[in-house]
């Protein structure tokens, strides 16, 4: 098996995995009202991450070379970020509040404008407020979903 074969079978075992046990939760969890939109989503996720299972498996993926070292140093800030929203920021801060700091602090981090450009800041803020609101319709106005409150929301 090559290197990036085994690399795309490893990564997709562990999502297959991550996926399962999300559903397993969001089957176990009370009020069941509370996790009807959680159930949905994550039966539509263990059947996508089981079809990338099987084609990683049996080599129908087209893999690539892997993830290069490099490549994997420009995702660790990102992947910081992400740790501390998913374990801290959103039970802490509230869904919504911690949300938008979050995609706000990944799109300064990922965006190519300078870092210090106040132009691209305006932007960034700006499309930032636009997906939030757009998240906030869909979640909570459209779906009625249930999120994680914090001190604020």
């Amino acid at each position: 098996m090559s290197a990036s074969k085994l690399q795309h079978t490893i990564s997709s075992g562990a999502i297959l995995f991550i996926s399962i046990f999300v559903a397993w939760i969001s089957f176990t969890q009370q009020p069941a009202d509370a996790f009807l939109f959680p159930r949905l989503i994550s039966i539509f996720f263990v059947s996508l991450a089981t079809w990338n299972f099987a084609r990683a498996v049996t080599g129908m993926a087209k893999v690539g070379e892997g993830l290069k070292l490099s490549v994997f140093r420009n995702m660790v800030p990102g992947l910081v970020v992400m740790l501390i929203y998913t374990f801290f920021a959103a039970k802490t801060l509230g869904f919504y509040l911690a949300s938008t700091i979050t995609f706000f602090i990944m799109y300064k981090l990922y965006d190519p404008a300078p870092l210090m450009s106040s132009k691209a800041t305006a932007r960034q803020f700006a499309v930032t407020i636009i997906f939030m609101t757009i998240i906030y319709g869909l979640f909570a106005v459209l779906l009625k979903v249930q999120t994680p409150r914090g001190i604020w929301f």
